[in-house]
């Protein structure tokens, strides 16, 4: 493990950060195309982008001052020995189909643009038909190698792997989900197990390794850049690229290709069947703009997976059908789903929906549902709702009384926030939540990461003999009652527990990103850390700070939680609390409440909801959601979410020419 964090900061760019931003061009562009075909013929119409439409495309960037680049040039740029020209684009075309030879290979040749061409050499090494996602297509579908040493030799081409055989999904889940290869621990449903680590890295490492050494055979050269399928990667497969000799790594990742971007994880333009020139301009100027997930407008629902869960399989499925149907009529694009279960509704997390070394598995259903979310509805983004620290460990096991511990003699029903909490002080407790994580980012499919509202500490709290170990090696009295003597000595252990605990977070997040490299993370925060400066000691949460550390903040906008009396009055001051920090708007997600859990689990009307998500949008809010989501009272309305969620388009308002 410490040798692969090592790896991860070491593909962070070839140069140092100063030599790489004076060198390099932050507003490289790569653009990702598959067939150049019409797309009633294609294999996969979705990406086909007709022979008409390629050459508009072409013509379109050569005259608006694109500079075409091969892979030298990116390379050198990032070693910082010569800068890329202005608006530096490279072209890659995926899977080395026969139409890319005939409609986009004469153009290219004629005007001397390079390109990058991404073979599967499993395909590539078929005679009669090739394995195209479950279907058999014809080997005369892809170029020959013959085609590629002859395109190769032009010095206008670089062959770049696309893997040998994990261009595929392999079962992922007990549920059959074919999932992608290169990242997935495949599921043997015979044994009912998954893959080991080890045997799971071999399997990359071998792929990687074939490709390499056949495309080195069959054109003389062996390949600098792995373009990875289906844009999915992790450590384990850098790490297993980077052996095998590849330098860069291309993705489909969000955003532009600034020098901070790791050489293995450069961000590529997806062209899709639909884009015409507008709409490759639109991707290209916001790519490289600067925008980031902050700028789209999220539109969440958060969602309990307690109510898909049941012990009847069949009724099991019905629940995830019903919720896929109603997450498309909602119009959201963003889902906060549910990983863990609470079963005697203590608030903390007894059981988990998927495999971990530390917490029973009610069943394993987190990866199944959210990967049905992101393939079957419109939703771009599920996070995995998870606890850090309320974790209640199986009696047992060793860790399960290293626990946060409020002062003594005092009113728990005041102090303890209502969760049973692991002690963030204690190394071994830490090292549990790091296993569950880890085990989470394994063996789940997801985009990002939710911490519960549970990153908290009282006033009163932690007092348990491993936090005073540390209030010591602070400079700080070692009890709590000791500390509260003195509002100085308050004030300074307040701000030290906000950062601690956003660094476990960090530290947390990080782990996973070893898996998800693109992970987004966001966080529950209480209201009043936002509308009550002192409130910051109570909780141990702070609103700057969190919107420092996190993607997104989730602030808990839930006026009858909080009892206020004027509830749209409660978003508008909660709103400009907000406004105070310059990247609020960015970063901060009002999350409303459906249900009035103080009075009878009273379902508050789809009406109320909508005016406030109406009024929170006329003041400038970009990202909103809600919670719960009841699905089978059909709570909130859907038509009457989707219109209000329609008042903020999905991409940000921009131009530029």
């Amino acid at each position: 493990m410490l040798l692969r964090l090592l790896f991860a900061l070491l593909i962070i760019p070839c140069a140092s950060p100063a030599l790489a931003a004076e060198h390099a061009e932050p507003s490289l562009t790569i653009i990702s195309y598959h067939e150049i075909v019409e797309p009633k013929d294609a294999l996969i119409p979705a990406y086909a982008v007709a022979p008409t439409m390629f050459v508009r495309h072409i013509d379109w960037l050569r005259n608006n001052g694109f500079h075409f680049v091969s892979v030298d040039q990116v390379i050198a740029a990032r070693r910082g020995e010569r800068p890329l020209p202005p608006k530096a684009v490279l072209l890659t075309f995926d899977d080395a189909y026969q139409s890319v030879a005939t409609n986009a290979w004469p153009m290219l040749q004629m005007l001397r643009i390079p390109s990058v061409h991404a073979v599967v050499t499993g395909w590539q090494e078929e005679t009669h038909s090739v394995n195209f996602d479950g279907k058999s297509v014809p080997r005369t579908a892809f170029m020959s190698w013959e085609q590629l040493r002859s395109m190769q030799k032009t010095g206008l081409v670089e062959i770049a792997s696309h893997s040998h055989d994990l261009h595929r999904g392999i079962v992922g889940n007990p549920q059959n989900n074919l999932q992608p290869a290169t990242t997935t621990r495949a599921f043997d449903p015979v044994a009912r197990r998954y893959e080991t680590e080890s045997s799971y890295a071999r399997r990359v490492t071998d792929d990687l390794k074939r490709s390499s050494a056949l495309i080195a055979q069959r054109v003389g050269k062996g390949p600098r850049v792995i373009v990875w399928p289906y844009g999915k990667y992790n450590v384990v497969a850098e790490e297993a690229a980077h052996a095998a000799g590849m330098i860069l790594g291309l993705t489909l990742d969000d955003g532009g290709n600034p020098p901070s971007v790791p050489p293995l994880r450069l961000r590529r333009v997806l062209v899709e069947s639909s884009m015409d020139i507008g709409d490759l301009r639109y991707a290209i100027n916001i790519r490289n703009a600067g925008l980031t997930e902050n700028d789209r407008p999220q539109k969440i629902a958060h969602v309990d997976l307690d109510f898909i869960y049941d012990e009847d399989p069949q009724q099991q499925e019905r629940n995830l059908d019903h919720l896929l149907d109603r997450l498309t009529w909602l119009g959201v694009n963003t889902v906060y789903l549910q990983a863990f279960s609470d079963p005697d509704a203590n608030g903390s997390a007894a059981q988990v929906y998927f495999p971990n070394r530390h917490i029973p598995v009610r069943a394993d259903l987190f990866s199944r549902v959210a990967w049905q979310i992101r393939t079957r509805t419109p939703v771009r983004r599920v996070y995995a709702w998870m606890p850090l620290l309320a974790w209640e460990l199986p009696q047992g096991h060793p860790v399960a009384g290293h626990t946060v511990k409020a002062l003594a003699g005092t009113s728990l029903a005041s102090v303890n926030m209502g969760y049973l909490r692991l002690s963030p002080f204690s190394a071994d407790a830490r090292k549990v939540i790091k296993d569950i994580f880890e085990d989470l980012s394994r063996y789940s499919f997801f985009d990002g990461i939710i911490y519960h509202d549970d990153i908290t500490l009282s006033d009163f709290e932690d007092d348990s003999a491993f936090a005073r170990t540390a209030y010591r090696a602070w400079g700080l009295p070692d009890s709590v009652s000791d500390i509260r003597k003195n509002d100085d000595l308050v004030g300074r252990w307040t701000i030290l527990k906000i950062n601690y605990l956003d660094e476990l977070a960090r530290e947390t997040s990080d782990l996973v990103r070893l898996e998800k490299p693109a992970l987004f993370t966001a966080r529950n925060l209480y209201a009043q850390v936002a509308l009550n400066p002192r409130s910051e000691t109570w909780y141990s949460q702070a609103l700057e700070n969190s919107i420092r550390h996190y993607d997104f903040t989730a602030i808990m906008a839930m006026p009858y939680m909080e009892g206020a009396v004027d509830p749209l009055q409660f978003q508008r001051d909660l709103f400009a609390a907000v406004e105070r920090f310059p990247e609020g708007r960015r970063k901060v997600v009002f999350e409303l409440q459906s249900v009035d859990w103080r009075h009878d689990q009273r379902p508050i009307p789809t009406e109320e909801l909508v005016r406030s998500i109406e009024l929170l949008y006329g003041l400038g809010a970009l990202h909103v959601g809600y919670y719960p989501d009841m699905m089978f009272e059909s709570h909130p309305d859907p038509a009457r979410m989707r219109r209000v969620f329609s008042l903020r388009s999905n991409d940000p308002e921009f131009s530029a020419p």
